[in-house]
């Protein structure tokens, strides 16, 4: 019965509607960034090349092997620690470039090298580099974070496409 609450709770409810498909949809682009699907792994990598001038840094990437049939999770963890990386080099490195490159034989190896000051001494290392360790790790892989002279830093991960799994053994059946 009274309009001018009515409108109020439109305005409202609508606000609360747009912030919800937000959400999903930064869920969504969370779980499996729409470039892989649009793009593939190779697109995706190099689609970071055109948005480099957001940085400040000229990204080049090279894409080795045969990138179209990989599993949908070994694609999302190469790039998104690959993202993560390129992204630690524009905060933290004062790189004027970055190389991606992405090799596909028996496995998966992304590696991001810059040309910026290096990773301090002592520095401990923040959520990003967790997120990329633990990514690599999921999927049996592993990361490796050095650096590479005279200057700058090397990211690696590596990601095999066949995972060995223990066999475990058949229980025998208990005697009644």
């Amino acid at each position: 019965h009274d309009v001018g609450r009515a409108g109020e709770l439109l305005e409202s409810a609508t606000a609360k509607a747009q912030e919800a498909v937000q959400d999903v949809r930064r869920l969504v682009h969370g779980l499996r960034p729409p470039a892989l699907d649009d793009l593939g792994l190779a697109g995706a990598l190099r689609a970071m090349e055109s948005s480099a001038g957001d940085g400040g840094i000229r990204i080049a990437v090279t894409c080795r092997g045969s990138v179209g049939d990989l599993p949908a999770a070994v694609e999302v963890a190469a790039f998104r620690i690959a993202q993560e990386a390129l992204t630690n080099t524009v905060r933290h490195s004062g790189a004027t470039s970055a190389a991606v490159s992405l090799d596909v034989a028996d496995s998966v190896v992304v590696s991001v090298v810059d040309d910026g000051h290096g990773i301090p001494a002592g520095r401990i290392a923040g959520v990003g580099m967790a997120s990329m360790r633990e990514r690599a790790a999921e999927l049996g892989g592993s990361l490796e974070v050095e650096p590479v002279l005279p200057q700058g830093t090397r990211v690696t991960a590596t990601i095999p496409l066949a995972v060995s799994r223990p066999v475990l053994p058949v229980p025998r059946e208990v005697a009644r």
